[in-house]
């Protein structure tokens, strides 16, 4: 599932574009976008993954840039190859999440050489996007999770909703007593018939007790059961896979391709749901989405946050054979992620009929906020 060749290889013929002359970050603790400049003169945006961004960005300039400062970038899979072959003692996610932000800077590079978007190099078959709205939440009873949830399907239009059980690696544990068992019939009736109806429990059951859990949701018509188990532990996920008629899914915190390779040849899950920035970008998580592809599975990604990340997504989702139903979108705003506010001019999320329109600007087709970008820490690498 590595190498050079196959999805995401680019198109553009070496030294077209230029030598990568300057990798600039702008962070903070949330959030670290990244500015490419070639040798040409052509610029490419991206972002590394979120949280503990400063790290994050700490990394990408220490192991990433001095790799990629003065080399060709035309060819996005063997660039990221090179410097996973360099960095090979150091496998781990704050790589991949460093890695990321090169990887989709390179993207936004080539979309706006070639004048088009991200979907259309990837083949694009959509330019609409059906999003579920992903509630992040645990700590809210039953009825105020079904308010919102039902508040949203009849403001913006919204067919399909992700709700929390069970709690964090929560060795089969609630966030209170008896939560799950409410807020699963809870919600679900709520919500009613024409809707469609996924749960999260981030890696809080046992296999005996996911198991359990998920023959409630069978009878709640609910379809979507993601990481059931620690997500660590394949054999008991897939445990949970066998054992059930709804769709097991997982796989968002994975970036190890041998570990993916297994998920898919054993079958762990139903639905994949890799995250393009845990990855280490959009040539990485194509990789995977290709082998899924090749076994027969859909691609549901995860993309909890209204950052680059859920932009990456909508480009891939609109290209990508084996897309999933829809695309997962947040309905946390400003109360519960502030640091989400002021990232790009415009809106590239709004929501109309329970649908996003995939940005069809060159490149990733937004434009980071300049205010937000002079309030950031400021870091460079590049050539002498």
């Amino acid at each position: 599932m590595s190498g050079r060749a196959g999805p995401g290889r680019s198109a553009f013929e070496p030294g077209s574009l230029g030598q990568i002359r300057s990798l600039e970050t702008f962070h903070d603790e949330h959030v670290c976008f990244v500015r490419l400049t070639t040798t040409t003169g052509q610029i490419g945006w991206g972002q590394t993954s979120t949280y503990n961004a400063d790290i994050t960005a700490q990394i990408f300039h220490r192991q990433v840039a001095p790799w990629a400062v003065g080399a060709d970038s035309a060819d996005i899979g063997a660039l990221i190859t090179r410097i996973e072959e360099q960095e090979y003692k150091y496998p781990g996610s704050y790589r991949c999440r460093a890695l990321a932000g090169l990887d989709t800077a390179l993207w936004d590079l080539h979309g706006k050489a070639a004048g088009q978007p991200v979907a259309e190099l990837l083949g694009r078959r959509r330019t609409r996007l059906r999003a579920y709205a992903s509630s992040m939440r645990r700590d809210i009873s039953a009825r105020d999770e079904a308010d919102r949830l039902c508040q949203l399907r009849d403001d913006l239009g919204f067919t399909a909703f992700k709700w929390r059980v069970g709690t964090e690696c929560g060795h089969d544990g609630d966030q209170w007593p008896g939560r799950t068992e409410e807020v699963v019939p809870g919600v679900a009736r709520r919500l009613g018939d024409g809707t469609a109806k996924l749960v999260d429990a981030n890696s809080g059951f046992s296999a005996e007790r996911a198991i359990e859990v998920g023959r409630l949701l069978e009878g709640e018509g609910i379809t979507h059961f993601e990481e059931p188990c620690p997500y660590w532990q394949l054999g008991e996920t897939k445990r949970v896979t066998d054992a059930l008629a709804i769709d097991v899914t997982g796989g968002e915190q994975d970036w190890d391709m041998a570990t993916w390779q297994r998920i898919i040849d054993e079958r762990v899950v139903d639905i994949v749901q890799p995250d393009i920035m845990y990855m280490g970008g959009l040539w990485r998580t194509l990789q995977v989405v290709g082998a899924a592809a090749r076994a027969g599975l859909p691609c549901t990604p995860h993309c909890a946050n209204l950052s680059l990340v859920t932009v990456a997504t909508m480009h891939m989702l609109a290209a990508i054979p084996n897309a999933g139903r829809y695309l997962e979108f947040s309905i946390e705003g400003a109360d519960y992620y502030p640091w989400q506010v002021g990232l790009f001019r415009g809106d590239p999320f709004a929501v109309s009929d329970g649908q996003v329109r995939v940005p069809d600007q060159p490149g990733w087709g937004v434009e980071i906020e300049p205010a937000w970008l002079s309030k950031s820490a400021y870091l460079a690498s590049g050539l002498e």
